[in-house]
């Protein structure tokens, strides 16, 4: 199948993650895949995928939302007729040109469907206000012009069915992390950073991700000098935070870590993986850490709570998120047996429910579904 897909290649967040997963595997088993993005000079992104690459001109971009030029939508057009995709995938991005998209594909009869990926606070939870709540505001009426929409729970699905996007056009297929690669194993992290019992937080440093109540129920707890907290990611918090808290509290900054064996051989290392976020989607970040065997806390938010259901992590509330860490974090310092038998459950439930493989399956069958229903139904003649 050839499949054109329009997404993230920088700068480094989880929409780029996803469009770097999910175009691997769809290579890997044989499909034709044109890649088009808003590009720049830039060096390579680790283990970015070989296949044919479309550069879209744009004005600026962030982790957040990207500006294209007026010519980026003449690109766009002209690229998918050459291109002649069975096909068109678009892993939203906060862009004007995903409103632009249906209109375009439509003019060239192409099948259409996008990956909402935009975070949400829960279950029962309103939206915060800010990015996320325009975000819904603006793509909901506008879903319905994609032949499917992909979401990566079933409550994001009744959120936007509550927005007015029909049920039957959204399909639920959760994120999948590949778990050969993402495993238990060997790692010298512990000792690099002379640790007994290492906590870690990977994500960006950003209001969103709520990281300060982690920070302070740390400082609070007065961990033991063999216990350290790592904090792999950067954003726009990171100046100021790293101020308060650092190595007299046994916390070290790692800042965004480019190369994925490195940040795998963390994973591998740690004890905890702690994310206090205010909104998720449903995060990879997670997913990863769970694959590796680490024992896994995280709040309420997104499809987060749901992957940690029933055993498989410690689901927080975000309302109180410094107390409760404030208990937990010395007990999973002492109790290392409670983080192996939490942390192999976590493996377990990623081998259930959330491994990329099949992931990649439940796409290829939406794919083989949208172009079927696209198909002329043949005349019946009566005799």
């Amino acid at each position: 199948m050839r499949i054109a897909w329009i997404g993230k290649k920088s700068p480094f967040c989880g929409n780029v993650t996803y469009s770097r997963e999910i175009t691997n595997a769809l290579l890997d088993r044989g499909h034709q895949v044109s890649f088009l993005h808003f590009a720049q000079e830039e060096s390579e992104p680790d283990n970015w995928p070989n296949c044919q690459e479309v550069p879209l001109p744009f004005i600026y971009k962030s982790q957040v939302y990207t500006i294209p030029t007026f010519k980026a939508t003449k690109v766009l057009t002209q690229s998918l007729r050459r291109i002649k995709p069975d096909v068109v995938h678009a892993s939203l991005t906060l862009s004007p040109l995903d409103f632009v998209l249906p209109e375009i594909c439509e003019e060239l009869n192409l099948p259409l469907i996008a990956t909402f990926h935009t975070p949400f606070a829960g279950k029962g939870a309103k939206l915060i206000s800010g990015t996320q709540l325009l975000a819904y505001q603006l793509y909901a009426p506008f879903l319905g012009n994609y032949d499917r929409v992909i979401v990566f729970s079933q409550i994001q699905r009744e959120l936007l069915a509550r927005m007015g996007v029909k049920e039957e056009n959204i399909a639920v297929i959760p994120n999948g992390v590949d778990t050969t690669k993402y495993s238990p194993g060997l790692s010298t992290v512990k000792a690099e950073f002379k640790a007994e019992r290492l906590f870690v937080y990977q994500g960006r440093i950003a209001p969103e991700k709520n990281i300060e109540p982690l920070l302070r129920a740390w400082k609070q707890s007065e961990m033991g000098v063999d216990s350290k907290l790592l904090i792999v990611g950067d954003g726009p918090l990171k100046p100021s935070l790293e101020q308060f808290y650092g190595w007299e509290e046994g916390v070290t900054w790692l800042g965004f870590v480019a190369d994925e064996n490195r940040r795998i051989e963390i994973l591998r290392g740690a004890d905890v993986f702690v994310l206090p976020s205010l909104v998720e989607g449903l995060s990879l970040s997670l997913l990863e850490a769970m694959a590796c065997g680490i024992a896994c806390l995280a709040t309420d938010v997104g499809a987060d709570g749901e992957v940690l259901e029933k055993g498989a992590g410690v689901v927080l509330n975000t309302k109180t998120v410094r107390s409760q860490l404030r208990t937990l974090l010395p007990l999973f310092q002492d109790h290392p047996e409670l983080t192996t038998l939490l942390g192999q459950k976590a493996r377990k439930r990623v081998l259930d429910r959330y491994t990329l493989s099949k992931n990649i399956t439940h796409l290829e069958q939406l794919y083989s579904e949208v172009l079927a229903q696209r198909q002329p139904v043949p005349l019946s003649w009566g005799a």
